[in-house]
């Protein structure tokens, strides 16, 4: 097991290490706890804007040489935004770590956001925007985030609005970026064969002049629930959500990751196993526990013809009652090993393995350690399990329908819910 390391600059900057010294590649990233969840309605998906404007200048480069400097040395850059977060990594030779943090330490400090580059990137926002929204699973997530989540922010899809992306102005993207890029919402890390003092000294030359500012904390998202469907021309498929609420990582509750697993890791999982081997209901089908600082949603996903969408939603529910009645000793026991190797597959990618660092160190104020993360794991016996299953359905899911959709869905899947015994909300 590989020990992350955590300094904090006097500013609030957390510095994470992770020597890896099998290594002989490094992964640098730079994590802002600024992201579409931290958003009013107005400046929803500014972030992402953000975050695509950072890379086009900064006052001694431009774009171009921008990405020359990290390819001249093999490096590959990238970024993304989240809920919860913003990102900015680059990958290369461990020995390059301390200059490809000060190239980061440009992008993220001094993005000069030309209007001119504005113009031109927000052509290519709305392209990005456009393809998205003809994506009908893309869509049936958004939905069931409304669902779940009402007018949160933690509802608003990371990528905004198309009115927002066509009106916002350099002086708005300056604005949000000296708001939310501050020291104590920043973690500057470096995993692989690093020179660990060499790191740090490049973290405290980048960003230790950063100001301080205080906490990007966002309220809990309080659990609505409800039913949402929209019909796509040009899908010839049904995708449906289904969740239920789960403890956000403030908790650091592993048991919805567990008890997802046990529903639905792997093709021998009872959700696989019934909904495509035994009722040819589906092609894919995947569940999922997404525990974000300030929401969890457990999550089942699945695509199939309007014509057997209400028999897969039956079977589905059917699935969750009964694992809220017990739990088969060798799917748990599959749930244990499975989650066991996807823990140590992470620590074998020092870019995950950052990531999830900095979300322990933004929502919990410390790092767990993998000995942590596998204890409580394995603390879940079948009666904790059965218990996540419990709760989950007291409480009244979110279901959203995106594709082929046709009339009548909306209520042909209310009776389906009511047979089960579960209402939609609203």
């Amino acid at each position: 097991m590989n020990p992350v390391e955590l300094v904090q600059l006097p500013n609030g900057v957390a510095v994470l290490t992770a020597p890896l010294p099998h290594a002989r590649s490094c992964a640098v990233a730079v994590f802002v706890r600024w992201g579409s969840a931290h958003e009013s309605r107005a400046l929803s998906g500014i972030g992402h804007v953000l975050e695509h404007m950072a890379f086009k200048g900064t006052a001694t480069r431009d774009a171009r040489r921008i990405n020359l400097d990290a390819e001249r040395l093999g490096a590959e850059v990238n970024a993304h935004t989240d809920k919860d977060h913003t990102a900015y990594h680059m990958r290369g030779l461990a020995g390059h770590a301390p200059e490809l943090l000060a190239q980061l330490a440009d992008i993220v400090r001094h993005a000069t956001l030309p209007a001119d580059e504005l113009e031109r990137e927000r052509q290519v926002l709305l392209h990005e925007f456009t393809e998205d929204e003809d994506d009908p699973l893309s869509t049936a997530f958004k939905l069931f985030d409304r669902a779940s989540f009402g007018l949160h922010p933690a509802a608003q899809p990371v990528i905004g609005t198309r009115a927002n992306i066509e009106r916002f102005t350099r002086e708005d993207l300056l604005g949000h970026l000296a708001r939310g890029y501050t020291g104590c919402n920043v973690v500057v890390a470096a995993a692989g064969g690093i020179d660990v003092d060499a790191v740090r000294r490049a973290a405290e030359a980048g960003f230790g002049g950063m100001p301080r500012g205080t906490p990007n904390v966002v309220a809990e998202a309080a659990w609505v629930g409800g039913l949402r469907t929209k019909a796509q021309g040009g899908s010839s498929q049904t995708h449906l959500v289904l969740g239920f609420p789960l403890p956000t990582l403030r908790t650091a509750d592993a048991g919805g990751r567990m008890a997802a697993a046990v529903l639905g890791e792997g093709m021998s999982s009872p959700l696989l196993d019934e909904l495509r081997e035994r009722r040819g209901l589906a092609y894919y089908s995947a569940c999922s526990a997404d525990v974000l600082e300030m929401c969890g949603q457990f999550v089942v996903e699945a695509s199939t013809s309007a014509g057997q969408m209400d028999e897969l939603l039956e079977t589905t529910l059917a699935l969750l009652v009964r694992h809220a009645g017990r739990i088969d000793p060798v799917d748990h026991e599959r749930a244990r090993h499975q989650l066991a190797v996807r823990a140590l597959r992470h620590e074998e990618k020092p870019l995950r393995l950052l990531e999830d660092a900095a979300l322990d160190w933004f929502a919990l104020g410390r790092v767990r350690s993998a000995a942590e993360r596998a204890e409580a794991l394995a603390a879940l016996d079948g009666r904790a399990v059965r218990g996540v299953f419990e709760r989950m359905l007291a409480g009244p899911p979110a279901l959203a329908v995106a594709g082929q959709v046709p009339r009548g869905t909306r209520e042909r899947l209310q009776r389906v819910l009511a047979r089960a015994g579960l209402a939609a909300g609203a």
